[in-house]
């Protein structure tokens, strides 16, 4: 029996909604914290046309704008150090780190990444869920049905078939890549798209090259007088 009736209507409108393993019913009823800053996030979220035409060469705007409204509400990038001893013998089980996590519960965003992404993130849910760490996982990503918004954006080469968005991801959650563990999948659809005009464009790509660094000049940010340099953790493989 589903339990998507207990994800809130207006996301369900927005969003294209898939569980496995009774996910929602999951999250509601374990996890009821977590399970309100994932409703309240998702439902604030807009996707600004802004956004769209900034993204690439590096996380995009999108992707920042999500993790720093979970990061507000206390949700944090997380490693798991896992192994499995049998007498004397230590198997490592290495994982990769999550996106996003608080509590028990993992989440995944994945904007714009080569499909195999998503191979590895049910993977890694499932490992987590056998070893007791999780007790549900989420990914949120795009809909199929932006791919023509993009094109008419001028964009759409940069959002191939190839990359992260529902279609990709359904038949894989229902191929049970994600093993036992339960998973709630949102996928962005184009309702949730605002066209915020001209003067953001415009106001976002002189902010994106302000970022830029300059030739010559170190990037380094210059701490002060008797304070140590902030620490630069190195950047990951991943851009969406």
């Amino acid at each position: 029996m589903s339990t998507l009736h207990l994800v809130p209507e207006d996301l369900r409108n927005a969003y294209h909604v898939k569980e496995w393993r009774n996910a929602a019913g999951v999250l509601a009823t374990a996890c009821p914290d977590e399970w309100h800053d994932i409703i309240e996030v998702l439902r604030q979220f807009r996707l600004l046309r802004s956004q769209i035409m900034t993204a690439g060469g590096g996380l995009s705007p999108i992707s920042q704008g999500i993790n720093a409204a979970f990061g507000a509400r206390g949700w944090a990038e997380k490693g798991f150090e896992t192994k499995i001893v049998v007498g004397d013998d230590v198997y490592v089980t290495p994982t990769h780190k999550v996106d996003c996590c608080k509590g028990r519960v993992a989440l995944e965003l994945e904007w714009n990444n080569k499909d195999p992404f998503f191979d590895r993130d049910l993977n890694n849910f499932r490992l987590l869920f056998d070893l007791r760490a999780i007790d549900a996982g989420i990914i949120v990503t795009r809909a199929s049905e932006l791919q023509p918004l993009f094109d008419g954006l001028g964009k759409g080469a940069s959002y191939g078939n190839s990359t992260t968005h529902h279609s990709k991801l359904w038949p894989r959650l229902e191929g049970g890549g994600g093993g036992g563990c339960p998973v709630l999948t949102f996928a962005i659809t184009p309702r949730l798209y605002v066209d915020d005009g001209d003067l953001a464009v415009a106001a976002a790509i002189v902010a994106k090259e302000a970022r830029k660094p300059r030739k010559g000049r170190s990037t380094a940010k210059m701490a002060p007088e008797g304070e140590a340099a902030p620490h630069r953790p190195e950047s990951n493989s991943r851009s969406d």
